[in-house]
């Protein structure tokens, strides 16, 4: 196991009880209030807004010179929630999604492809 997934699932251990990201998921499911019309939409959209608004406070670095830790990681943490709501929806495990990513930039990495594009897309 790699140290940063060690890392992280300690953090959600000591932090939240939760040991990985599918205790996360299924936790964050339970406060998943849309209607399922909405499936999939719903998730995607409030990640990217979710996503605008860590970048606006990224942002206020440059405009303002301060920087402010928890304000970000709080946005960062709405992201994940709809990250977990968007798996949810999709019928995809989060812990098995964040290892196949990690596999992904491991073998990019081995192949010296991690800088620039990555795979040519």
């Amino acid at each position: 196991m790699n140290k940063l997934k060690q890392e992280a699932e300690q953090f959600l251990q000591e932090k939240y009880n939760m040991s990985d990201f599918n205790s996360y998921q299924r936790s964050a499911s339970k406060t998943a209030i849309y209607p399922d019309e909405h499936r999939i939409l719903y998730p995607a959209l409030g990640l990217a807004g979710e996503a605008g608004e860590v970048a606006n406070k990224v942002k206020k670095i440059l405009r303002d010179g301060t920087f402010n830790r928890e304000a970000i990681a709080d946005e960062v943490g709405d992201c994940l929630w709809y990250i977990a709501a968007l798996c949810r929806d999709l019928k995809v495990d989060m812990g098995e999604l964040a290892q196949k990513n990690l596999d992904k930039l491991a073998d990019r990495k081995e192949r010296n492809v991690l800088q620039g594009s990555g795979d040519t897309r």
